[in-house]
């Protein structure tokens, strides 16, 4: 892929399909390979299958460029904020290939995220990211408000 002029890409976004698994594997081999995480097959097989069943909380979106090559994805779900009583949207992962970054490919995925919060009637969408995640926390400043959490993950019994 060579880098694209956002003059000229027409972006989509859409939920992925059962022929986006090769496009969308790649991106998320990408995104896990940035975070240092390794995802054996079976594991990315597995969180296709839940992307893929409707049945299943998580969704996800496919951002396109001019031919429909997949070249970014969002995955994400809802989640109660009890404190609020209300439920609002959570961005597990956000992923815009290298050679199509400020293209504005992550523009249309946040909009359309937007989008969704408003139609599901969720309050807010909120994320996490490395702390030294620059570029992308530039963008995220631009969109949305850091909040003063810190995060903490604590290993289930017997882990």
């Amino acid at each position: 892929m060579t880098a694209a002029d956002p003059a000229t890409v027409r972006w989509t976004v859409d939920t992925p399909t059962d022929a986006d698994f090769a496009a969308w594997r790649e991106l998320f081999r990408g995104y896990c390979a940035f975070y240092r995480v390794p995802i054996p097959d079976e594991k990315a097989e597995l969180v296709w299958s839940w992307l893929t069943d409707p049945a299943h909380e998580l969704d996800g979106l496919l951002v396109r460029d001019a031919d429909g090559t997949p070249v970014g994805l969002a995955h994400y779900r809802p989640f109660v904020r009890p404190l609020h009583g209300v439920v609002a949207g959570f961005l597990d992962d956000l992923f815009v290939a290298p050679a199509a970054r400020g293209t504005g490919a992550v523009d249309l995925l946040l909009t359309r995220l937007r989008e969704i919060a408003a139609e599901r009637g969720w309050n807010a969408v909120r994320w996490i990211t490395s702390e030294d995640n620059y570029r992308a926390r530039s963008k995220y400043d631009r969109v949305a408000t850091r909040t003063r959490l810190v995060t903490y993950d604590m290993p289930p019994a017997g882990a």
